[in-house]
Order: structure tokens, then C-alpha cells, then sequence
């Protein structure tokens, strides 16, 4: 059958059209896809190295992560189906909780104000979740956090491979480990949906920055701490690699 070259305009263009709709439904997280502003200009000098404004934001990124995933993973622990999805949780709890210690402890160091709340697109992400029960719950949590994961991953290495900051490339270092063993248990429930997830990796949509910035803190508010869980006794560091879904 041939089409018209009027409808074969109209096909094109209703293709592109729900590949838009498709990634403004999961957009991109933090706007780490394409960081506004000169992220190589020096924010300060430190007797730790340079820090620069991708080192900056990078620190502020690390600790808005755990700010949604620490919570949700202790939902997924108490209301995942299967034990896969329990040792999800607690790889998440146990990983933002070691990432946070380190972020209050660099931050002084470094003159960066943490946030004490995720942004509104993060807090999103676990009303999402949250509202879904059974299966769905389990499909949606593990999804999600999949996607969030797959993106900040090469952010990580970027910010490994750049910084000038002994500090900032020790957060990066303990990150890379944390986020690889995330994607690791994560992958290892049998949930993912690895062509979707590829797919809002590589094509997300950009938000408005307001929606994609965690609010800074109240004059005088404490710093919130994410509650280490040494009775967990989970490790996260050096995860065994997930098979792969063809094989036998």
C-alpha cells in the first residue's frame, strides 16, 4: 500500500508527537542531561582542590537522591511481594544512608548547604510509587528508580574523571559503587523493562528548573540525617553482575 505524502506527514508527525508525550512522562532527573550555566567555573578555592559549580551541584544531587530513595526504600522493604524487592530496600536504605554521611561530612568542608527536602519531580516519583499496591507497586518502584539510576550513572563518571576536588572525587568514588549496586538489585527483582527504561534514559524531556531543584533549607533548620542501619547488615560495594535476561 502506498501513502500520500500528505499522510505520510501525518504519520511522521503523530510518531513524533507521542515520542515527545512519551518523554515528558518521565522527564529528565535533575536536569543532569544538560546542566545550565558554566559548570567548569570555580565556585571557591578549598585546601581541598578547586571546587566548581559541576562539583557543587554534584554533592547537592548526591544528597537530594537519598532524600526520596532512602523513604521509599524503606516502603519498598516493608511492602514489596517478593524477597527480591525486600533486599531492593534495604540496598537503598543502607547506600543513601552511607552516600549521606559522607555528603554532611564534606558539605561544611566545602561551604555547600545541603537541601533537606528532594525536589518536587522526586517527590513525585514516590507518590507514584506509593499510590500503587501488589505487583504494581513492586513494576513501578523498581522502574522508576531503574530509570534514576541509569542517569545519574554516567553523571558519576563524568564528575570522577573532571573534579580537581579530593573530596568531591571521594564522594564520586563511594557513589559509582553505591548506584552500581543499586542498578544491581534492582535488576535482579526480574522487573525491569529494559527497552522503556532505555528508552527515558536516552530521551527525556526537560523540566522547568523550579521542578527539578530541591528547595533550600529554612534559616537556622537542622540538617535532617538519613539513619544508618548497620543492623541491616547489607554491603554495597563490589555487587555480583545480573545475568543476562537472554541467558538460560
Amino acid at each position: 500500500m502506498r501513502l500520500s505524502r500528505s499522510r505520510i506527514g501525518v504519520v511522521v508527525l503523530f510518531g513524533a508527537m507521542s515520542l515527545t508525550l512519551t518523554a515528558l512522562a518521565f522527564p529528565a532527573v535533575l536536569g543532569l542531561d544538560k546542566a545550565d550555566g558554566n559548570q567548569n567555573r570555580v565556585v571557591a578555592s578549598t585546601k581541598f582542590g578547586p571546587l566548581t559549580e559541576a562539583d557543587r551541584d554534584f554533592v547537592v544531587k548526591v544528597r537530594a537522591a537519598g532524600l526520596w530513595e532512602y523513604p521509599l526504600g524503606e516502603t519498598v522493604m516493608e511492602r514489596g511481594t517478593t524477597k527480591a524487592m525486600k533486599t531492593a530496600g534495604e540496598h537503598l536504605v543502607v547506600g543513601h544512608a552511607g552516600l549521606d554521611a559522607m555528603c554532611r561530612e564534606i558539605s561544611p568542608e566545602l561551604g555547600i548547604t545541603l537541601p533537606n527536602r528532594a525536589s518536587p519531580q522526586q517527590e513525585g516519583f514516590v507518590a507514584t510509587v506509593e499510590a500503587k499496591s501488589g505487583k504494581e507497586f513492586d513494576s513501578s518502584a523498581v522502574n522508576i528508580m531503574r530509570v534514576t539510576h541509569g542517569q545519574i550513572f554516567p553523571a558519576i563518571a563524568k564528575i570522577r574523571a573532571s573534579t580537581k576536588n579530593t573530596l568531591v572525587r571521594q564522594l564520586a568514588d563511594l557513589a559509582n559503587d553505591t548506584v552500581l549496586d543499586h542498578i544491581t538489585v534492582l535488576e535482579k527483582t526480574g522487573l525491569v523493562e529494559y527497552d522503556d527504561v532505555t528508552f527515558k534514559q536516552t530521551g527525556p524531556a526537560k523540566l522547568p528548573r523550579e521542578k527539578v531543584t530541591p528547595p533550600p533549607p529554612q534559616p537556622g533548620e537542622r540538617v535532617l540525617v538519613l539513619k544508618p542501619r548497620p543492623d541491616l547488615n547489607v554491603n554495597t560495594a563490589s555487587p555480583t553482575p545480573t545475568p543476562s535476561p537472554a541467558a538460560p
